[in-house]
């Protein structure tokens, strides 16, 4: 596979560079016939609610139709957010300030549950509360940044400042961006391993993980449901589907009125191979977490044991394997770092992120369906927050009602969940950028 490009390592592998230490297992549990509650979705986001659930009393059984954790859980680029991208949207326009409010700090407070859930349960997951820095693509896109920059750090109760281009080179080894912004409530961590301890905890609290098990369609029986699988049909009490990314299947969808609401979109990543850690240095000082402020963004980060580069990034709106998109990252990564030209890729994939039509994520109930879903591309810490909140939605252990739970849930008049119009959106995105780097 290495001589379809020289960009390629000998030995490339078309596959998670995470999955070197934390590939997701094969479990061998059966499905049962009965459940107190089907989870469907086994990502951060079920298996937080199932350990939720678990610790209130409530038997859980989490059905994921690969293994659990196969999907973007272990593929992502394991940046942890503290709401950032929940804060800096435009907010106060659909939901007034106290609402904008309201949401941003329900937003924000998913960094320190994802820190207590680590410590908690004893994760061992690398986990760096490390900061990020925002590079910005034009001087507009630094002046729009510094307009919310105080709201960030009054939002995230962690400091957030300006770094003007002068300054850059203290947070990033480029001169490729106009400056930045520097937020602290960022983390670090390996999703494959997370993945792996939050479902060991999940067991351990008692829930059942059964792999393989597509759930094909849901149907009320009773005061309960009854799931019809690959595997046979399943009857639960109540039902929480937490497919994110992977929603919409036309081989069959657990519920079609959550699909309609999200667009799944591919994200790549490539993993370089290992470099002198002085060269790490100079790339990442301070080793931040990286994102720029591009429609069609690039993020990317040092690995944690800081021997890599880990480069992702919407590298097409098409859908095409990782080996097809891997040049073009590397070619943004040269951009940013000319002299990583010469280093060649050991790894590239990919995986389905899901964004809502309000740039928002939600927690609810449809037609006695739970769900939790749409972060965005920053599920972390945000998915992980998401699944506990609806599971004490399901138990009625709530104190207060979750902001981001119950508010309407959008989609597009005729979209059934395939989003057929992505290669013009990044069309349209890309050149938007390109007429925004022409201004600055």
């Amino acid at each position: 596979m290495s001589s379809l490009h020289p960009i390629f390592a000998p030995g490339f592998q078309q596959r998670p560079w995470w999955w070197e230490a934390a590939e997701p297992p094969e479990r061998e549990g059966a499905l049962p016939d009965r459940a107190e509650v089907a989870i469907v979705g086994g990502g951060y986001a079920g298996l937080s609610a199932a350990l939720t659930l678990q610790r209130l009393g409530h038997r859980t059984v989490v059905l994921d139709a690969e293994r659990i954790g196969w999907g973007a859980s272990s593929r992502n680029g394991g940046m942890v957010s503290g709401g950032l991208k929940v804060a800096t949207t435009g907010l106060e326009k659909a939901h007034g300030a106290e609402g904008a409010r309201r949401i941003a700090l329900a937003a924000a407070a998913s960094l320190p549950f994802l820190e207590e859930t680590i410590a908690r349960e004893g994760i061992d997951c690398d986990y760096v509360r490390c900061g990020r820095f925002v590079g910005a693509w034009s001087r507009a896109h630094y002046d729009a940044m510094a307009q919310k920059v105080d709201w960030l750090a009054e939002i995230t109760g962690l400091p957030a400042a300006m770094l003007p281009r002068e300054r850059q080179r203290e947070a990033l080894g480029s001169d490729h961006y106009h400056g930045g912004m520097i937020a602290a409530a960022t983390g670090s961590l390996h999703p494959g391993k997370y993945a792996r301890g939050l479902a060991a905890a999940a067991a351990r609290a008692g829930a059942h993980l059964v792999d393989h098990v597509r759930v094909l369609g849901i149907a009320h029986e009773g005061s309960g449901a009854r799931l019809l699988t690959s595997k046979g049909e399943l009857r639960a009490d109540a039902v929480l589907v937490a497919t994110n990314g992977y929603s919409f299947d036309p081989r069959g969808t657990a519920s079609p009125w959550l699909a309609r609401r999200l667009v799944p979109l591919a994200s790549y990543i490539i993993a370089t191979e290992e470099i002198p850690e002085e060269q790490i240095e100079r790339f990442f000082p301070g080793r931040r977490m990286i994102s720029d402020s591009k429609r069609v963004l690039n993020y990317f980060r040092p690995s944690p044991d800081g021997k890599r580069i880990l480069w992702g990034g919407r590298a097409s709106f098409r859908a095409v394997d990782a080996v097809t998109a891997a040049p073009t990252l590397h070619a943004q990564m040269c951009a940013v770092f000319p002299e990583a030209a010469k280093l060649k890729i050991t790894h590239a994939w990919n995986g389905n992120v899901a964004f809502t039509f309000d740039y928002l994520p939600h927690i609810g109930v449809q037609d006695g369906i739970h769900y939790a879903a749409g972060c965005q591309g920053s599920g972390v810490a945000m998915a992980s927050w998401l699944g506990h909140n609806v599971a004490l939605k399901m138990a009625g252990a709530a104190n207060e009602r979750f902001p981001l739970d119950g508010l309407p849930f959008p989609t597009m008049p005729g979209y059934r969940g395939h989003p057929w119009f992505l290669p013009l959106v990044g069309t349209y995105y890309r050149l938007r950028d390109r007429l925004d780097r022409m201004a600055a």
